[in-house]
């Protein structure tokens, strides 16, 4: 945990808030926190700046706080995730969370179990907590958006034109001749399951405008793979 994220009632005060959960318990028994030791803070969506340990107890944690700086820069682009098999879920929130991203779609697709979307790992709590792992370890603010589409094409046919209409989008496949990490702009990028997007859904795709690109040679988990698209795509847009 390299931030403390703070929440709007946590304020006992306007410079003071009061932590007695989990937050509360990292302090005490990981960071062994000691009154007037300074700590990272940042407030759920807003600013980030320092909190001071000015009261401690066997159950919460008093820090005085001053926000001063803005969120960090956002990853120059959004993804478009066909859903991970359940135990890859919070791996991959916590990724995209970690980089910066700042909306992902979840969406359908052949090669993907329908029983995937009865999981309770894609209720909101489980997803928000997920999401806010990988900010506090970031030592970020910002909830990255997350959208679920349990259909492939009303998502593709309905939703995607509206979501390129100003950006670039790119199919990852293993076929394209060209390169994610030769690619440069913001724009969205789309992800498949294990094995891929089958043909018909990469048609699809395309015929609204998203290119074909690799992420390499390589054939990559899920979860790698959506690591390498994102770090891949900061090289082409100069982040």
């Amino acid at each position: 945990m390299n931030i403390i994220l703070l929440q709007p009632d946590d304020w006992l005060n306007d410079t003071t808030v009061v932590l007695a959960d989990r937050r509360y318990r990292h302090l005490h028994d990981v960071l062994k926190v000691a009154v007037g030791d300074s700590l990272r803070v940042g407030l759920l969506g807003g600013q980030s700046g320092c909190g001071i340990v000015v009261a401690l107890s066997d159950s919460e944690a008093h820090l005085e706080v001053k926000l001063t700086e803005p969120p960090p820069v956002r990853h120059p682009r959004d993804l478009i995730l066909a859903l991970p098999r359940p135990k890859m879920l919070r791996r991959v929130f916590r990724t995209v969370a970690e980089m910066g991203v700042s909306r992902v779609d979840v969406i359908h697709s052949a090669r993907v179990e329908k029983s995937f979307w009865q999981s309770p790992l894609l209720r909101p709590d489980r997803i928000n907590a997920a999401l806010l792992a990988g900010l506090e370890r970031a030592g970020d603010t910002v909830l990255p958006e997350v959208h679920l589409h349990p259909r492939f094409k009303p998502f593709v046919e309905d939703r995607l034109p509206e979501l390129i209409a100003t950006n670039t989008c790119w199919i990852a496949h293993p076929g394209a001749g060209e390169a994610l990490s030769g690619q440069v702009g913001e724009g969205l990028i789309m992800l498949g399951p294990e094995g891929g997007f089958v043909p018909f859904e990469v048609d699809l795709a395309q015929s609204v405008g998203a290119l074909p690109v690799n992420l390499g040679a390589r054939t990559l988990s899920v979860d790698t793979a959506v690591a390498a698209a994102l770090s891949q795509s900061l090289a082409g847009t100069n982040s």
